[in-house]
């Protein structure tokens, strides 16, 4: 039990010194970062989740928005890569976070989708694990954000402008 606080300690301070290099090179490539992020639900209404190697936690699938690229192309390529997801219809946006964790520059553009699977995604360098989950039988580690989230799309809670 030790040990395994000890690991994830570890998988937490690496994943901070990952991100701040990474918003390091992005404060110099770009003026602010736009991410995206979503709620993608199987036509069972389950819900994938991704989990990262380089950030503990259960997430919902998402990424950057590149320069060029509209954000919902990076939606569509943050879904594809990330588990081989493909949109039935069109994505709606739910909300704008502003992400103060990450950086004081940092906005996420959260939708809800339902997608098919167009193959099982295979755990690699950075998803080390993935899959579609009931909601109320969700995996060990979703983390605080994620879990806020779900909690606005059902209404809950009102959506929170921070992530």
């Amino acid at each position: 039990m030790g040990e395994d606080r000890t690991i994830e300690e570890k998988r937490s301070a690496a994943a901070r010194l990952v991100t701040r290099m990474l918003h390091g090179y992005f404060a110099i490539s770009r003026g602010m970062t736009l991410g995206v992020r979503a709620a993608c639900y199987d036509e069972a209404g389950r819900i994938f989740l991704v989990r990262h190697s380089y950030v503990p936690g259960w997430h919902m699938p998402g990424g950057g928005v590149e320069r060029r690229e509209t954000a919902l192309q990076a939606l569509s390529k943050e879904l594809r890569e990330e588990g081989n997801l493909e949109m039935t219809g069109p994505a709606q946006l739910f909300h704008v976070y502003f992400n103060t964790r990450v950086s004081r520059r940092d906005h996420v553009l959260f939708y809800r989708a339902n997608v098919v699977q167009t193959a099982p995604r295979k755990p690699d360098l950075e998803i080390v694990e993935s899959g579609f989950f009931a909601l109320h039988d969700l995996p060990h580690g979703v983390t605080p954000a994620t879990q806020r989230r779900l909690r606005e799309l059902s209404g809950e809670v009102p959506p929170d402008d921070l992530w």
